[in-house]
């Protein structure tokens, strides 16, 4: 166990320092865009691109790892969803709490840890996780979050318009491309997405301290925690069991699943909410301090789940 946190321990103690850096108002919220930007909109890319070049095509078209992740994800989302209207949420936070318990913080969180962790072999599970959560799971969320409202369709055209707009999918399209045609980049090119690459994991760990703190800050109203926790422990402790139990029932109907690939699927559902969802909320008016603290929540006791689900 120890050896586990001395691995998880930077990457967490680099998103306190991303926080702290808010809150002690050492880093402008003015800064924070900027930040995000590059992380967006160069250095991740440039990350997904180097996995999805380096990794054979048949891990990236893993037809296994894409049902029992995408199934898991459903599930999530239409349990929360039916727990939340229960408790006379309307549509839209319901649905934006389903967000954030089913999407994990893959992109800037889950890629750095689960290299450090176990390898490059785990590029590929982990890039097929991003493409449901950022294509499949986003755009039903945000269909849901219209339902009653007569909008829709007109909210899933936003979501797929975003979709296109985001540069991961596509640095995972262009990096499964160049896999499959064992295409390589000139030199002093591939050191310069390289040097990109490098650069996104802590800046991307800095950079969610840093919108948390920001979010925490900025909240119009406080959220009392027993609307907040029970969402958070779904992210942690219910996601990673539905995967658990649909991988272990896949695997036990003879589909063919790398036992390899599930342990990387739970590890990924065992990730905190991703940090963009709170972007998400605001931009379609559901209560964006919610959802800011659910991710805060699941940030930070993801420090001792996370690193228990390693250890076990």
């Amino acid at each position: 166990m120890l050896a586990i946190l001395a691995t998880t321990f930077p990457f967490f103690a680099l998103v306190l320092c991303g926080y702290i850096a808010v809150r002690r108002r050492m880093l402008p919220q003015l800064a924070i865009p900027g930040m995000n930007s590059f992380v967006l909109y160069f250095a991740l890319p440039c990350l997904l691109y180097r996995f999805g070049a380096t990794t054979p095509l048949a891990q990236l078209l893993d037809p296994g790892v894409f049902g029992v992740y995408l199934l898991s994800g459903l599930l999530c989302v239409a349990v929360v969803t039916v727990l939340s209207r229960s408790r006379r949420l309307d549509w839209n936070n319901a649905a934006f709490g389903a967000l954030v318990a089913a999407f994990p913080n893959t992109g800037f969180m889950g890629v750095p840890l689960l290299l450090a962790l176990l390898g490059p072999r785990s590029s590929g599970p982990v890039i097929v996780t991003l493409v449901v959560d950022l294509i499949v799971i986003t755009s039903l969320c945000i269909a849901l979050s219209r339902f009653g409202q007569g909008g829709s369709a007109a909210a899933l055209r936003h979501a797929l318009a975003g979709m296109v707009r985001n540069p991961m999918p596509w640095a995972i399209a262009l990096g499964g491309l160049a896999s499959a045609m064992a295409f390589d980049l000139p030199g002093p090119v591939m050191r310069t997405v390289g040097l990109l690459a490098d650069a996104a994991s802590p800046v991307a760990l800095f950079t969610i301290g840093a919108v948390l703190a920001r979010s925490h800050m900025n909240a119009s109203t406080a959220t009392p925690l027993a609307d907040a926790l029970p969402v958070a422990l779904a992210k942690l402790l219910l996601h990673p069991l539905l995967m658990a139990g649909i991988g272990h029932a896949a695997l036990a109907a003879g589909v063919p699943l790398d036992p390899f690939a599930l342990r990387v699927l739970i590890l990924v559902a065992c990730l905190p909410s991703a940090s963009n969802v709170v972007l998400l909320a605001e931009r379609f008016g559901a209560d964006t301090g919610r959802i800011a603290l659910i991710i805060l929540l699941s940030t930070a006791l993801s420090f001792v789940t996370f690193s228990a689900a390693v250890t076990f």
